[in-house]
């Protein structure tokens, strides 16, 4: 049986390793090495090569592993221990210089997600959980805002781009949560943002039309916080991206109330 403890602290010096990298290319990137996958989806060399400077590292910790990826750098395909990986969660935002973007890391066994990292490479913060053993930031024990009163809180949250997306039902619900909630911010990680619910900076985090790439790790790390993870619709299908919303338990009903208003299922495309 791995321990997961020992594995985690692994994966944070690869974590770290990358994102030096990452650092190391800011501003470093010419128009003609960015490739536009879709108009609000870039990449360039730097997703790309961290991408392989992670799925090195992790197939030596795990040699018989498996990977989903963001970039395609290697074959997508389950094993008993999977990695899920996003090397560049927030490319829009490093090619812009704007110092928001993260590297996130999930290990899943089996069916069960059991490891999450995820690295604020400009802010110097490394956030990591591991199951049953806690949620920490950079060695120190972090928990989820006890903040039970939507009025007080901080929501974090992304605009969905697909083509095939009814935005309506999102900005409809949007504005009214704007009303009620203290401040909202869209600021271009997911996997950033669900680490700072982890840490008690945002009160909640809810976005749709996700990949497993960019709420994985997230996901291990704010349960261990304290935190509960449900779709829209009060749910568990979390993972496949259709939906999700993280909070503690009184905000998440609040909240929760507000999507199934909102939205119906229909409403939500597959990613």
């Amino acid at each position: 049986m791995i321990n997961l403890e020992v594995l985690t602290d692994k994966v944070n010096i690869i974590a770290r390793e990358v994102g030096s990298f990452i650092r190391e290319e800011l501003g470093k990137v010419q128009q003609y090495q960015i490739v536009t996958k879709d108009h609000n989806s870039l990449v360039s060399y730097v997703d790309q090569e961290a991408e392989k400077m992670l799925v090195t590292g992790l197939k030596k910790l795990i040699p018989n592993s498996g990977f989903i990826t963001e970039e395609d750098t290697v074959d997508h395909y389950d094993q008993e221990y999977t990695w899920i990986i996003d090397p560049l969660d927030g490319t829009t935002n490093f090619l812009y210089n704007i110092p928001h973007f993260s590297t996130s890391i999930a290990l899943k066994h089996k069916d069960e997600l059991v490891i999450g990292v995820i690295n604020h490479i400009m802010g110097d913060e490394l956030y990591y959980g591991w199951r049953n053993g806690g949620a920490f930031m950079n060695g120190r024990d972090i928990k989820c805002a006890s903040t039970e009163d939507l009025s007080a809180s901080i929501i974090a949250t992304g605009f969905p781009y697909a083509a095939n997306y009814n935005q309506k039902p999102y900005f409809e619900m949007m504005s009214v949560i704007m009303k009620e909630a203290r401040g909202m911010r869209r600021f271009g990680s997911a996997a950033l943002d669900m680490a700072f619910v982890a840490n008690g900076r945002f009160t909640a985090f809810y976005e749709t039309s996700l990949n497993p790439w960019d709420v994985a790790a997230g996901i291990v790390i704010c349960k261990e916080a304290g935190a509960q993870v449900c779709d829209y619709f009060g749910q568990d299908s979390y993972y496949n991206g259709k939906s999700i919303i993280v909070a503690n338990d009184q905000i998440i009903k609040q909240l929760s109330n507000y999507t199934a208003k909102f939205f119906d299922q229909k409403d939500i495309p597959n990613t």
